[in-house]
């Protein structure tokens, strides 16, 4: 059994969760700040389509917009030397893209979860919107925020439909451990399945755990603000 394809595996799920937690968090935070109902309405479902799109289909688009003959791909070759399409900066880019809905939804419902009036208070003592971010928001949403990266993570670490369309199955340099269970069974090599499919479970199990331990902390935080806010209203 060949460790590349964990290796490759684990590096791509931490590359791009951090990419992915970034644009997700800002991206959330942008549109819970926004006021036009029918704007939100629009980018929302924009930010969550590779949500419910088929990863092969994400895939195939993603080839569209990178591929060696296409105006971005060929921006890149041209520009800055780098292929993107079949490369490991692929399999990044397909994990980016179908995991950033799962970031981008969860912080957003952890935002909004954020007491307006903590806010109003922050504001009215002179705090700029950055520090207010930083300092009220992003601490009160953190359980939510941080579920949504763990389940991020899993999905990259799980992509496959995408990671095929664009990055192929080249063994040591894009195939994933999801890509490496396919070529094993499909070569009848049912042990290294087997190894592999046992790591996969291992990481699973792990990440519901950390799911459920943040979730927890999200429960009981909801709980503590409602008998707060019970406490004030008596």
């Amino acid at each position: 059994m060949s460790i590349s394809p964990i290796l490759i595996s684990i590096k791509t799920a931490v590359v791009s969760i951090l990419i992915t937690f970034v644009i997700g968090v800002l991206s959330a935070h942008a549109v819970v700040r926004t006021r036009n109902e029918r704007l939100k309405m629009i980018i929302d479902g924009i930010l969550t389509l590779p949500l419910v799109l088929p990863p092969t289909v994400a895939g195939f688009f993603l080839l569209c917009v990178f591929g060696a003959n296409r105006p971005v791909g060929r921006f890149f070759i041209d520009f800055f030397n780098v292929k993107i399409v079949f490369s490991w900066s692929a399999t990044v880019l397909a994990a980016v893209v179908v995991s950033f809905p799962l970031m981008y939804r969860s912080a957003r419902g952890a935002f909004e979860l954020v007491d307006e009036n903590l806010i109003f208070a922050a504001r009215t003592l002179g705090m700029s919107e950055a520090r207010i971010f930083w300092r009220v928001i992003m601490p009160i949403a953190m359980p939510g925020v941080a579920s949504g990266g763990v389940l991020a993570f899993a999905r990259g670490l799980g992509e496959f439909g995408a990671t095929a369309m664009i990055a192929g199955n080249i063994a040591g340099k894009t195939r994933t451990l999801p890509l490496a269970i396919y070529s094993a069974v499909a070569g009848g090599d049912m042990d290294t399945a087997y190894h592999y499919v046992a790591i996969i479970v291992v990481i699973s199990f792990v990440v519901v755990a950390a799911m459920n331990y943040f979730a927890a902390k999200e429960r009981r935080f909801k709980t503590v603000r409602e008998k707060h806010g019970h406490g004030s209203e008596d």
